[in-house]
């Protein structure tokens, strides 16, 4: 079967939950190769992890560089993946830098590039979300090589335990007009709660919070279910919460098992970073709220009287367990 390269997303000591999942679609197409870019030794660490989850070969793109440049060493990998094996697909996280990546390669190779897909076939036909998630349609790549930016969440990672040959690739040396540098880095704030893009479920809270101490309700309701926290672009901007935690189009892109929302109105720009998600709870007092038409399940209530209630509810369960 032909090689369908995969970039792989970690932190330099573990590979993160999309990579899983982009290994479990890029089997749809054929034999996932994982590409692994980073500093020196970070392939070692990654590999038994990749090759649980399906990766048939590592290819390995390391240089001291790495750390030193955004997103390049990434590109210069892939294109290298590319030409040097019979690949016949590239699949990327739709993350951030994923995007950016994606781009930049397609452009490379004069190839076709489909974001934000939710499903794909054997024959490479891709399901995406569209115009901020108005619309979803079905796309296939007609021209070079298909490079896909597949949304976290929409695949469900699988062990597929088996060896994992490496091969190295040399990456060129990176002009540095023609890059941007990292001149430092600051870790974000981190808690005991899961990311995100990776948490199977997600408790987000909006304008009708009404302030950051509201949070509290939120960030209690997440906690007793083991989830992360997220916030809309309406709080986020209003200063409720930071940034870093923004769901929607402008911000991260979630697809949990579970997305609770709380105190949001539903507008298209939120609704287009958490549409996928697999069960929809919205907690809301506008009955005409456009994501009481979206959600699985709809509760025409005070968030501060109905996140409570949820928490003990959570919280008796585990008791009697």
């Amino acid at each position: 079967m032909p090689e369908v390269l995969v970039l792989v997303d970690h932190d330099g000591e573990r590979v993160n939950k999309a990579t899983y999942e982009l290994l479990a679609a890029a089997r749809r197409l054929g034999d996932p190769a994982a590409v692994v870019v980073g500093i020196p030794g970070t392939a070692t660490r990654l590999t038994e992890s990749l090759a649980r989850h399906g990766a048939t070969s590592i290819l390995v793109a390391e240089s001291t560089d790495v750390a030193q440049f955004l997103v390049t060493p990434a590109v210069d990998a892939l294109e290298l993946a590319v030409r040097e094996t019979a690949a016949a697909a590239v699949l990327v996280s739709a993350t951030t830098d994923g995007r950016e990546v994606a781009g930049r390669l397609a452009a490379r190779l004069d190839a076709g590039l489909l974001v934000d897909a939710v499903d794909l076939d054997s024959s490479g036909l891709v399901t995406q979300i569209v115009f901020g998630g108005s619309y979803t349609v079905r796309s296939q790549v007609t021209h070079g090589i298909p490079v896909i930016a597949v949304r976290p969440g929409a695949f469900e990672p699988e062990e597929h335990p088996g060896e994992a040959g490496r091969r190295e690739l040399t990456l060129p040396p990176i002009a540095p007009a023609a890059s941007a540098r990292i001149t430092a880095r600051r870790a974000a704030p981190a808690g005991d709660r899961p990311g995100l893009t990776e948490a199977t479920v997600v408790v987000s809270g909006g304008r009708g919070v009404a302030g950051a101490d509201g949070f509290k309700v939120v960030e209690e309701l997440a906690d007793a279910l083991g989830g992360a926290v997220g916030a809309s672009r309406a709080a986020v901007d209003a200063g409720y919460y930071p940034h870093q935690y923004q769901v929607g189009q402008t911000g991260k892109t979630v697809s949990p098992q579970l997305y609770i929302a709380l105190g949001i109105s539903g507008a298209i720009q939120h609704l287009a970073g958490m549409q996928t998600s697999k069960t929809i709870l919205a907690v809301n007092k506008d009955p005409e709220a456009p994501i009481l038409g979206l959600a699985d399940y709809g509760v025409v209530g005070d968030l501060f009287s109905v996140a409570p209630q949820l928490t003990q509810e959570m919280a008796a369960r585990r008791a009697a367990n």
